[in-house]
């Protein structure tokens, strides 16, 4: 019991320890946080302003935009500021938040992708009943229960995680509170339960897996059937994209929570960007940038923004 130490704070890992590097990974890494901040807000906006905008689909993307800021905002600014600081410190009850609001976003964000893949599923291969099914009222609790599960998983995981005090060395091998990290250092009790709430999480994410393939070889078996190849190739740019984007959310993250621990910086940090940063990052250019209401909708926002009404009326 001499050597037992209680952690109060975590200390992340050091990229580089010259000024140059740091400086370069701040400013590499804030530009594309204002870059994915930029695109997912002016998808929000277009959407909420636009009432052309205002149906099931598009209540989807504003929300997937929602999730994206929150999910990318938990851990890039962090990043970008000890990046510039060298101050790697954070303390287990900041730890704490950060992987709460780190499992909240992600899956609610996995348990909306699913929701639009069967939105997408029934307006492809249902398209007469598309009406019927996804009325707004369903569009709703579908959200909210996107949302509301994401709440419960994180409250039950982190609950479970911080309940004992840390013990043992308090570096974390990745740039943010990564959940196979503070798990090295959390107590064999917390193991144990963790791995069965991992292990029904694995079951989950499975089922959600099955779903999605089932939803998407429903989808492009309808879209093979489409006689006109512009209308096929319109569909499979628009869901391709999307699939491969979530398997590599999803894939990646499965791969961070079972890989064995190591302590090596680049293949961390890929692993680690491939699941916080390229979703969020590209999810805009897929799902709203690419669409062509969206585009509109935008360009009407930015015309009424820069160019005042008298001039509105005189280009008109």
């Amino acid at each position: 019991m001499a050597n037992f130490t209680v952690i109060t704070e975590f200390l992340l890992m050091e990229y580089s320890d010259i000024w140059e590097m740091q400086v370069l990974h701040a400013v590499l890494f804030l530009m594309i946080y204002l870059t994915t901040l930029m695109g997912n807000l002016l998808t929000i906006t277009a959407i909420a302003t636009d009432p052309h905008l205002h149906s099931p689909m598009y209540l989807f993307l504003s929300n997937l935009s929602l999730l994206d800021v929150g999910f990318i905002s938990v851990t890039l600014p962090k990043f970008v500021v000890y990046s510039l600081t060298g101050i790697r410190s954070i303390s287990v009850l900041g730890c704490m938040a950060q992987v709460f609001l780190f499992i909240f976003f992600g899956s609610t964000e996995v348990a909306l992708l699913i929701t639009m893949s069967y939105d997408r599923f029934v307006a492809i291969c249902h398209p007469l009943h598309y009406g019927m099914t996804m009325t707004p009222a369903r569009c709703l609790w579908a959200t909210v229960g996107s949302w509301l599960s994401g709440l419960m998983y994180a409250i039950i995981h982190t609950g479970n995680m911080f309940r004992l005090p840390f013990s043992g060395s308090n570096e974390i091998h990745q740039y943010f509170c990564d959940i196979p990290d503070v798990l090295k250092v959390a107590s064999s009790d917390v193991l144990n339960t963790e791995f069965i709430l991992l292990v029904a999480g694995s079951g989950f994410s499975l089922f959600c897996l099955a779903f999605l393939f089932v939803s998407y070889g429903r989808i492009f078996s309808s879209v093979f059937k489409i006689p006109s190849v512009e209308g096929r190739y319109k569909a499979l740019s628009t869901c391709a994209p999307q699939l491969i984007i979530f398997l590599l959310f999803l894939l990646s993250a499965i791969f961070a929570a079972l890989k064995p621990p190591s302590d090596s910086i680049i293949p961390n940090l890929f692993v680690a960007i491939s699941y916080t940063i390229i979703p969020p990052f590209i999810n805009p250019i897929i799902y709203s940038l690419r669409n062509q209401r969206i585009k509109i909708a935008l360009s009407r926002m930015i015309k009424q923004i820069f160019l005042p009404k008298k001039k509105m009326s005189i280009l008109e």
